[in-house]
């Protein structure tokens, strides 16, 4: 991956790659997981660590079979002894293995049968191939110690199985290492089972890239784009209307009624939802946050923490952060930012203001240039502005102050008292004008 960055914590839609595989591991049902990790995967255990998870340290690293046997501890087993419930062995680095494909593969497993989850692929080079007699799987032969017939099988080992624990228990100690690699090869276990006499059975996932691996940065890339679509066509079968189904980028969960439209180049992250025949436009990016039913998000606009209310208009190059609540039919025009504020129905912000840490009333129309100085450096203050309220352009709003119900504030004013309700208070100096006043000239260099 050439990086300082473990690679199952390298990301997939924003969540690490060994995180989509923990989580799919929980659908499966009440299991015992444990993770085992390598030299330097402190971090991964810091990142993803949780109360479900057992850890086991690999060190030194010697091959798929010896990391399976750092795991059995974990499970209250020994080298001999293994409780007899069905192991299954997953990858971190395998991110979109589905709990569908999983689920079928242990059913194919049962109680006392090893089930292989293997492929058909055009192109093996570098996979463990089947070998079967008879129709049989017989044994899994690496890459490297394949003789051209060997490499000849299309059909690969994906390295995931499901094995009965007991068994799996027998087998870990019996493992060797004379091979190319000089590695415990988990896959040995295959011809263990068939001396045994104990069924081995294969299942198959529905599509290749379930079990592809990444140990590049141009895999992860290649992965990326395949969830992002398998994410797109789920939305679109749902009824959501994207612009680009390959220019849609989800990192986390988007909900989504009926008749949404999505433009091109969003981003989605963590949990959003969208109400009924809603637009976002071009190149908008939303965070936990909802947008009602009709709203319209204009291009360019940061949506974070925020809850914009039905048939609002957003944009574009609109900011609206954590504790934004917007009621219904408001407007926030470009390059306004909203911050902790309510927001109530009616209510317009068209132009370059910043609204924060405030209540706004139902019909409230903030003029352009308009700022809310809630900040004084140490504390934060709140400013109330009532209903019917009209703010005039470049307005200074100096909190904690309140704007009565009806009043209206002249441009250019700054408030630093609290404004009566009904009446117009501006702040501003008289207007004067100085005849015979000469603008200044630039000085000619000598």
């Amino acid at each position: 991956m050439r990086s300082d960055l473990p690679k199952v914590l390298h990301p997939i839609a924003g969540k690490p790659m060994l995180g989509h595989v923990l989580d799919t591991a929980r659908q499966l049902g009440n299991a015992q997981i444990c993770v085992v990790y390598g030299h330097g995967g402190e971090q991964v255990r810091t990142a993803l660590d949780a109360p479900d998870l057992a850890w086991a340290l690999q060190e030194p690293q010697l091959g798929t079979g010896h990391a399976v046997m750092q795991a059995l501890p974990c499970f209250g087993a020994t080298h001999s002894t293994m409780p007899p419930a069905p192991t299954l062995v997953l990858y971190g680095d395998v991110p979109l293995i589905r709990a569908a494909t999983l689920r079928r593969l242990i059913e194919a497993a049962g109680t006392d049968r090893l089930a292989l989850l293997t492929t058909q692929l055009a192109n093996p080079h570098g996979y463990g191939r089947i070998v079967r007699v008879g129709g049989a799987v017989t044994r899994i032969v690496e890459e490297k110690d394949a003789d051209d017939a060997e490499r000849a099988i299309r059909e690969i080992n994906t390295g995931i199985l499901v094995a009965p624990g007991a068994a799996l228990a027998r087998w870990l100690p019996r493992l060797g290492k004379a091979n190319a690699q000089g590695e415990y090869y988990l896959t040995d276990i295959v011809a263990l089972a068939v001396a045994e006499g104990i069924e081995v059975v294969t299942a198959h996932p529905d599509a290749p890239w379930e079990t592809d691996g990444i140990n590049s940065k141009t895999q992860l890339a290649a992965l990326e784009r395949i969830h992002q679509r398998n994410i797109a066509e789920a939305l679109m079968i749902d009824g959501v209307t994207l612009a680009d189904p390959a220019r849609i980028d989800v990192r986390g969960k988007l909900s989504c009624a009926g008749d949404v439209f999505i433009d091109v180049g969003c981003v989605f992250e963590g949990e959003v939802t969208i109400g009924a025949g809603a637009t976002v436009s071009a190149h908008c990016v939303l965070k936990n946050c909802s947008i009602g039913a009709g709203a319209r998000i204009h291009p360019f606009c940061h949506i974070d923490g925020a809850s914009v209310g039905p048939h609002n208009l957003v944009g574009p190059y609109a900011r609206l952060r954590p504790g934004a609540e917007l009621a219904a039919d408001v407007h926030i025009g470009n390059f306004v930012e909203v911050k902790n504020s309510t927001i109530a129905a009616h209510s317009k912000a068209n132009h370059l203001a910043y609204i924060g840490d405030a209540t706004v009333g139902s019909r409230v129309n903030v003029g352009a240039g308009t700022i809310t100085c809630n900040y004084d450096g140490a504390n934060k203050y709140r400013t109330v502005i009532e209903d019917d309220v009209f703010i005039g352009s470049d307005t200074q709003l100096v909190a904690p102050v309140t704007v009565g119900r009806g009043a209206t504030l002249g441009a250019g004013t700054t408030l630093t008292k609290d404004a009566p309700p009904d009446a117009l208070t501006i702040s501003r100096p008289k207007q004067v004008s100085l005849t015979g006043w000469k603008r200044p000239v630039k000085k000619k260099k000598e």
